[in-house]
Formats: C-alpha cells, sequence, structure tokens
C-alpha cells in the first residue's frame, strides 16, 4: 500500500468523527463517564476519610473487619461488582436499580475502600511527637486530630488522591456492561453505523476517547501538582 493510500485511508476514518452529531454525542458520552466518576468520588471521599479514621482504631474486631472489606474490594474486581450490583441486587431484591445508580454504588464502595487505605497510610505516617506536642501545650485529643493532625494529613492526602481519582474515571468504562449510554458504547454505536460504509472507522473513533480520557487525567494531573507546589510554599 501507498503512502497516499494510506493517508487517503486515515482521513476518511477521521471523517467519521465530523459526520452528523458524532463528535457531540461523544463529548456528550465523555460527560456521563466524567459526572459518574465526580459523584463517586464526592462520595469516597467523606466516607473513605471516614473509614480510615476507624482503621485507626484500637479495637481488634473494628480493624478485622475492616482489612476483610478493604482486602474484598481489592480482590473483587469492578465488572463482576457492578454485574452483582446490577442484576444480583435487582433480582434478589426486586428493586428498581439504574446502570447509573449501581455504577456510583460500586465505584463509590470501591473508592471508600481504596481512599481510607490513602487516609489511614497518611494518618499513621504523623510522627508520634506531633501528638506529644500538643499534649504539652495544652491541647485536648480532639484540638490535637483537627489542628495538627489533619492538616499534615491532607498535605500528604491530596497528591495520592488525584491519582486514585485518575484510576476511577478510567475505570468507568466498565459502566458500559451494565447499560449505561457512555463515551466508549457511545463509539461503539458510531462505528457499527458506518462499518460498511468507512470499515477503518473504529481507528478514529477510538483514537479521540483515548484523547479524551487523556486529557482529563492530565488536566487532573496538572491540578494535583498545582496543589502540591502550593503546600510546599
Amino acid at each position: 500500500m501507498h503512502s497516499s493510500d494510506i493517508i487517503n485511508s486515515i482521513k476518511q476514518s477521521f471523517s467519521v468523527i465530523t459526520m452528523g452529531t458524532n463528535l457531540q454525542r461523544l463529548f456528550g458520552g465523555l460527560w456521563v463517564t466524567v459526572w459518574i466518576a465526580l459523584v463517586s468520588v464526592a462520595f469516597s471521599i467523606i466516607l473513605g476519610f471516614l473509614f480510615g479514621i476507624l482503621m485507626t482504631r484500637k479495637n481488634k474486631i473494628v480493624r478485622a473487619i475492616c482489612k476483610i472489606y478493604l482486602e474484598f474490594m481489592r480482590i473483587m474486581p469492578q465488572m463482576v461488582l457492578l454485574f452483582i450490583a446490577y442484576y444480583g441486587l435487582t433480582r434478589t431484591f426486586n428493586i428498581s436499580l439504574s446502570g447509573e445508580a449501581a455504577s456510583i454504588l460500586v465505584f463509590t464502595l470501591w473508592g471508600t475502600a481504596e481512599m481510607g487505605d490513602l487516609v489511614w497510610g497518611s494518618l499513621e505516617s504523623v510522627p508520634k511527637h506531633q501528638y506529644e506536642s500538643g499534649r504539652a501545650i495544652g491541647l485536648t485529643e480532639r484540638q490535637i486530630f483537627f489542628y495538627i493532625i489533619i492538616p499534615q494529613t491532607l498535605r500528604s492526602l491530596i497528591p495520592l488522591s488525584m491519582n486514585l481519582i485518575t484510576r476511577m474515571i478510567k475505570t468507568t468504562s466498565l459502566v458500559v456492561f451494565v447499560g449505561v449510554i457512555e463515551v466508549v458504547k457511545i463509539g461503539q454505536q458510531i462505528i457499527e453505523a458506518n462499518r460498511i460504509k468507512i470499515p477503518t472507522a473504529s481507528i478514529a473513533v477510538y483514537f479521540i476517547i483515548f484523547m479524551m480520557y487523556f486529557f482529563v487525567c492530565w488536566i487532573l494531573s496538572l491540578l494535583a501538582k498545582v496543589i502540591e507546589n502550593k503546600q510546599k510554599k
């Protein structure tokens, strides 16, 4: 195949993006992906922080339950959890659960475990003398926790949590398996609708989807660096 033929083939592939409302549909699908991720992240941050604090308790039973939950969420594939939430819960308990709701539930449970582990690690990394210094100046345990420990925990937690958020955004591509019409599903629909007229449409469609994911995660990465640099000043 000559280079001119390759160029023409690539041009034909990318022509599918500008046809009709295909690009607009892809951006709409991206918003669904980002929306599911953002809602899940918001819940995960709140619940994960509480879970991380719970993991620092000295009660052996509480810590054992927390570790079991954490390991279960780490070992179990997210796709299996999505199937359990979307198909298992609806049939077992006869409840109506949309694909979006099932996705948010699963990613929140997973994100809570991962965020909790990060919070726990950040809390444990605070030097013990910080507690002793707080007690020495007459602060209560609650004051020490909120005024000394939490600020230091957040400083180390923010860059790590940004990494988790990007992972959650990329993992949301799995929601296509429970009927959510997000960016990957729309891309598949565009490819299928043009498979005869433009058989190489998948090259352009998946490239655009890749770039969409890349820019979203790249922006989050830049935001994490800006926050980290501000903390160093």
